[in-house]
């Protein structure tokens, strides 16, 4: 592989950031691009400053949808040393989902340094107050200038970075959640268990619907018989009962989350029933009707954990905490936070430490 060319241009005003983050509204100097031909592979990888993308109007994206992306972040720790949480696995996890439509995958030791480099020439970017972050968007897709359904032979890769607050408007208060059962998401051996952006695409009408009605996302059943649960448009579900901790198990129409995947080993450290299975949600209704339901969550890079207020399916309208987080939503949530943080030991090795780059400036 070539070595990273560097195009760095010098800051000369200082970074302020606004007092509400939001989320993916605001971007860094720098970007990592990369471009696959079919003759020469990977090649041309380079750091260089943020701007626009151009584009032939037959290129292949546009018209055959071939674009996966991933999402993770970066933090500032309580030594001011920069870290990143699990960049190894969400680039093997990009990778799956290339292989899924028929992109190139990366080289994962090449892209992690390339991802760091980047992180560490722009850390000034980095929030410092607890709950923010540093968001990488890493995406691929196709750029082909030709019609005609097919793969593309050509790709780029880009790493993009956004200093983020909290994902949803609500912080870290819980949301309201409504169980979907008009439209169907993703089925097994369909791409729901790739982070493509086609699967997003189908979630907008469902999400865009539930917004109208007061409620935060939407809450996937399975695309066959719509009675299990399956994932929320952006985090993956737990559903807590008296005895049980149970989170819908990866059938090839769920994402295998990331975070999804720290948060029962965690549990499982913690000594509790932590299990993967079907969950169906007569059972969740049934287990409320009774008391034995205390609450559900999610999981996800963008909101870290999000504690489940309010569920409504169908007439059936149902309250947890009443309407507070939960009190181990909060527990995963300070938990996870204090690892992203180094206030806590890392003794899973999840973070990545960045080194500052000093680079020549054009």
């Amino acid at each position: 592989m070539e070595q990273i060319k560097y195009i760095i241009k010098e800051r000369t005003e200082k970074i302020v950031f606004p007092k509400n983050l939001g989320f993916g509204q605001i971007f860094t100097d720098h970007i990592f691009e990369m471009d696959y031909t079919k003759d020469k592979g990977w090649h041309s990888p380079t750091i260089k400053p943020l701007e626009n993308l151009q584009m032939h109007p037959a290129m292949s994206v546009i018209h055959y949808g071939q674009s996966i992306f991933e999402g993770l972040k970066a933090f500032k720790t309580i030594n001011d040393e920069v870290v990143i949480f699990r960049p190894d696995v969400h680039i093997q996890r990009l990778n799956n989902s290339a292989k899924r439509i028929c992109m190139p995958e990366v080289d994962v030791n090449f892209a992690l340094e390339a991802l760091k480099e980047l992180v560490a020439i722009d850390s000034d970017w980095i929030p410092v107050n607890r709950g923010e972050a540093l968001y990488i968007r890493p995406f691929m897709f196709g750029t082909d200038p030709a019609l005609g359904v097919r793969p593309s032979f050509d790709y780029k890769l880009v790493f993009l970075l956004s200093p983020v607050g909290a994902y949803y408007p609500e912080g870290f208060k819980p949301v309201k959640i409504l169980i979907q059962d008009d439209y169907v998401r993703a089925v097994r051996k369909g791409l729901g268990e790739c982070k493509t952006s086609a699967n997003y695409a189908a979630s907008l009408l469902a999400a865009q619907e539930a917004n109208k009605k007061g409620f935060t996302q939407v809450l996937w059943l399975d695309g066959v018989e719509q009675k299990y649960l399956e994932e929320v448009g952006t985090m993956n579900i737990f559903v807590q009962f008296k005895d049980e901790i149970a989170t819908p198990k990866l059938s090839g129409s769920i994402l295998p989350g990331v975070t999804r995947r720290s948060v029962i080993q965690i549990l499982k450290e913690w000594g509790m029933n932590v299990t993967e299975r079907v969950i169906s949600i007569d059972e969740v209704t049934s287990a409320y009707d009774k008391g034995n339901l205390v609450g559900l969550f999610g999981t996800g890079t963008a909101a870290i954990i999000s504690s489940i207020g309010w569920l409504t399916y169908k007439d059936k309208n149902m309250t947890f905490n009443n309407g507070q987080p939960g009190e181990l939503d909060l527990k995963l949530f300070n938990e996870l936070t204090a690892i992203h943080r180094r206030e806590k030991e890392d003794t899973h090795n999840w973070l990545f430490k960045v080194e500052k780059k000093v680079v020549e400036v054009v």
